[in-house]
């Protein structure tokens, strides 16, 4: 099968497009005929070796690319019995250590990894949701958040961030969004109460719509400081990257989510997906091949939505 991994990190002229064996699930494990593997910051921290001396991971002789997945079931390994052969799903492969990732023709997840796919959903489509929506969703939950309190949301347009706005807005909270001008349409479509425009000072402009400050901040952006002046004192705060979050001042509860995957959380992101309360969004497609010219992409900014390769 064709794939793409990296053997010397650097540029993306480091993605190698090359045959290797289809991989075979083990115990516990689904391969899954890959549909689509959506692009996303990980793979060009990973491409480029930058993980490396951030102790994420070991240097590697073949570094698999490419997190998230959708597709369909080809095998199922022993010991699985919630899924069966053809079934439409998405998955993640969070692990750093290994040889192939999603960017690939086939590739083995385990179980534990992987939910059925949204049925209204293109492949494409679908290919969005893991890792994004899991960041969103598992940011929330630290943030443990009642009803009513209010959230900022930074880079609140973004894959991450457009997620973490609709699904606190379904948890009743009540969102102050940050983001570009060009994105305040789609903020408030997706459940924003406020918005504040990205070149703003962060905090005062926070401040002045809920006085006294936010009662928590998911970091989407990770802006560090700016977005934690404008939470309140004994607040909450979550930034999205590991190792990137600020000192806690103030008495403020810090977190740095560190995502994992999760069927049941992957299957309630799938469910609110077909139901049409998270709105994936694609911003072009592309061959397998062309992974190179999609990380140049990616890298430029910009961007509304994922690219997608499509082997």
């Amino acid at each position: 099968m064709r794939a793409i991994v990296v053997r010397a990190v650097g540029g993306p002229e480091a993605l190698e497009l090359v045959d290797v064996p289809v991989p075979v699930p083990g115990v516990g494990q689904v391969r899954i005929r890959v549909e689509a593997a959506a692009v996303n910051p990980v793979d060009l921290a990973t491409r480029s070796g930058a993980l490396i001396p951030a102790g994420l991971m070991a240097p590697r002789d073949v570094i698999g690319i490419g997190w998230d997945v959708a597709g369909r079931i080809d095998q199922v390994g022993p010991g699985v019995t919630a899924f069966a052969e053809d079934d439409r799903v998405i998955g993640v492969q969070d692990r750093l250590d290994v040889s192939l990732g999603a960017y690939a023709e086939y590739v083995v997840l385990d179980a534990a990894a992987v939910a059925p796919a949204p049925s209204r959903l293109s492949a494409a489509e679908a290919s969005t949701l893991p890792l994004n929506g899991l960041t969103a969703l598992q940011s929330l939950d630290l943030l443990a958040a009642e009803p009513g309190a209010t959230l900022l949301v930074t880079g609140a347009a973004g894959a991450v961030g457009g997620y973490a706005v609709e699904l606190a807005a379904l948890r009743g909270l009540r969102v102050v969004a940050g983001a570009g001008a060009e994105d305040e349409a789609f903020v408030r479509q997706a459940g924003a109460r406020w918005f504040v425009e990205r070149s703003a000072d962060l905090a005062a402009a926070v401040r002045e719509l809920v006085p006294g400050g936010v009662h928590c901040a998911l970091d989407a952006a990770v802006l560090g400081l700016p977005a934690l002046g404008a939470v309140r004192n004994r607040g909450a705060f979550v930034s999205v990257i590991g190792g990137a979050a600020p000192v806690p001042l103030r008495g403020i509860r810090v977190h740095e989510q560190w995502v994992a995957a999760d069927s049941g959380a992957l299957a309630l992101l799938s469910s609110l997906a077909d139901s049409g309360r998270l709105t994936p969004r694609v911003a072009d497609t592309m061959p397998l091949q062309e992974a190179a010219r999609a990380h140049r992409r990616l890298a430029e900014g910009g961007l509304r939505g994922r690219l997608v390769l499509v082997p």
